[in-house]
């Protein structure tokens, strides 16, 4: 059987929406340090920051 090529490693971080030309990233920049933050579902949604450690609590209305 044939593996699947992987997903390239930056098409993780950002979005590309060719009609308008423009690239966004998928995730929050960290406030404190700067670096891209992880967003994480379980056991609570969030955002954190693997350098820092700084976190972010998603909040539900």
């Amino acid at each position: 059987m044939a593996k699947e090529k992987p997903k390239a490693y930056i098409h993780t971080l950002y979005e590309v929406d060719y009609n308008n030309k423009s690239v966004s990233l998928k995730n929050k920049k960290c406030p404190r340090c700067g670096n891209i933050m992880a967003h994480h579902l379980k056991p609570v949604e969030r955002y954190q920051c693997g350098y820092c450690k700084y976190t972010e609590f998603v909040v539900k209305k």
